[in-house]
């Protein structure tokens, strides 16, 4: 089967790379960044010359992309492309309502679509331990399981198109929120004097344990805030989940006030720093460092 791979970047790359180690696929990549598609093509796929053309050698087309405008433009680009009969997967992040808009241009034209965003974030997308959640016709989702186990440990269908980018949201809407309150609780530990290597201790084997406390405390205690998880991403991420609670009526208490501390560091010039950089907005404004 040929496989193309549009975007192999921080999380498309490693995923694009697991399937060329762990499948015998013809994989073909594109990327506007020539160092990206090296380090697959290094492994033995090709490089597409552009997005149309990855689009008409393929019989299944991955996209991982940044921005829902951004799906929406390749996937305009594989509608126009790609033969019929052709599996559109797209891993990104989006809103209900793109991903919907997506498919049915998309099965205009005879192409079958997934939409299939991932969580698990640069490390687990290395390692193929990626969570994948599937939204989409199931049988297709079957049929295509083989190539989504080649990157992931746990693929989940969760029922039609939109529900995959239900799930995204409030999986990293809940990450956020556990996120901003380990930055909180850190930052309180160390302006009491409590020994942080201690409370670490206590807090990775207490119920105060999250993956998000486990991000903001190894970003902050080491002070390398380099993006596995950009918080200009996690920024947009959040705001389409407030979206869809808005659309379903549900009330804010918690994450709007996240909003409201990403923007703040945003603001502040952190937007290209890891999302854990919303602990600097506390020890910037308290002038108090979490660092062991």
């Amino acid at each position: 089967m040929k496989v193309g791979f549009i975007g192999v970047g921080n999380m498309g790359g490693p995923m694009c790379r697991n399937i060329i180690k762990n499948t015998n696929h013809e994989v073909i990549v594109f990327d506007l960044n020539p160092d990206a598609v090296k380090q697959c093509t290094d492994l033995g796929a090709s490089a597409g010359s552009s997005v149309a053309d990855v689009a008409g050698r393929s019989d299944v087309v991955i996209t991982s992309l940044p921005m829902p405008k951004n799906v929406e433009e390749v996937a305009a680009i594989i509608a126009a492309n790609a033969k019929p009969g052709t599996v559109y997967i797209d891993l990104s992040t989006n809103s209900p309502a793109v991903a919907k808009r997506v498919c049915e241009a998309l099965k205009a034209k005879g192409i079958q679509m997934l939409e299939a965003p991932v969580s698990g974030g640069t490390p687990r997308a290395t390692d193929g331990t990626i969570c994948i959640m599937v939204g989409g016709d199931e049988t297709v989702c079957d049929a295509q399981r083989p190539l989504l186990n080649s990157f992931s440990s746990e693929v989940v269908h969760v029922g039609e198109i939109g529900m995959g980018s239900v799930a995204k949201l409030i999986n990293n809407m809940l990450a956020f929120c556990n996120m901003a309150a380990a930055a909180e609780a850190l930052v309180m530990g160390a302006k009491s004097g409590i020994d942080l290597k201690k409370l670490d201790q206590v807090i990775s084997n207490a119920s105060g344990f999250s993956s998000g406390y486990r991000s903001v405390a190894n970003k902050a205690f080491a002070g390398d805030f380099r993006p596995t998880f950009a918080l200009d991403l996690a920024h947009k991420d959040l705001r389409l989940a407030l979206e869809l609670a808005d659309e379903l009526g549900v009330p804010g208490m918690i994450a709007p006030q996240v909003m409201s501390l990403m923007r703040l560091a945003r603001g502040m010039g952190m937007g290209g720093n890891d999302s854990a950089t919303v602990i600097q907005v506390y020890e910037k404004a308290l002038n108090t460092q979490v660092r062991t």
